[in-house]
C-alpha cells in the first residue's frame, strides 16, 4: 500500500490548472509532450504528440476540454496540459532554469547539481533531502494507478 502523502500528491501534480480560454484564442502546451486527442475524452485516440511551448490556436472549449489547432492537426487537449501564455524561458527542448531566479522547490526539482548548490546555499537541504525521498517513493506509483486514482475520484480530465 502506498503512503498516503504519495497519493495526494498524485491528486496535485494532475489536478488541472485551469484557465479561460476563448475560441480564436493562443494557448501553449505545458508538458514536454501533450497528447492531441480526437475526441474530448481520456481514452480517445490520440492524433498526435505536441511538444513543449507549443504555441496553438483555440478552436472550441467544452468544460475541462479545449480545441486546439497547430496549423497542420487539430484535436482537444485537456486544459490542465495547457497554459494561457508562453512558458517563460522556452527552448526547442524544454524549458530552461536559471537557478538564481526561481523558488527553492523549482530549483530542487530537477536535482542538478546547480540546484542542489541554490537549495544548500538557502539552507533549504532538508527540502532537497524532502524532495529526493518524494522522488524515489514516486517510482512505484505508474501511470496506471495514477489514471486509475483520477477516474474513481473524478479528478483532472475524469471531471
Amino acid at each position: 500500500m502506498k503512503p498516503p502523502q504519495l497519493v495526494l500528491l498524485a491528486a496535485l501534480l494532475v489536478a488541472p490548472a485551469l484557465a479561460a480560454y476563448a475560441p480564436g484564442g493562443t494557448a501553449y502546451t505545458k508538458r514536454i509532450s501533450t497528447a492531441l486527442l480526437a475526441e474530448p475524452a481520456p481514452l480517445a485516440q490520440q492524433v498526435t504528440r505536441l511538444g513543449h511551448a507549443r504555441k496553438l490556436t483555440v478552436v472550441e472549449v467544452r468544460g475541462v476540454w479545449v480545441r486546439v489547432s497547430d496549423g497542420k492537426n487539430t484535436g482537444w487537449v485537456f486544459a490542465g496540459d495547457l497554459a494561457p501564455q508562453e512558458p517563460e524561458n522556452a527552448t526547442p527542448t524544454g524549458k530552461a532554469v536559471d537557478a538564481s531566479e526561481t523558488s527553492a522547490m523549482a530549483a530542487a526539482r530537477p536535482l542538478a547539481p546547480e540546484a542542489i548548490n541554490y537549495a544548500d546555499r538557502r539552507g533549504l537541504g532538508k527540502a532537497r533531502h524532502d524532495l529526493e525521498w518524494l522522488v524515489e517513493n514516486s517510482k512505484a506509483i505508474t501511470d496506471e494507478d495514477v489514471q486509475t486514482y483520477k477516474q474513481a475520484q473524478k479528478k483532472g480530465e475524469f471531471q
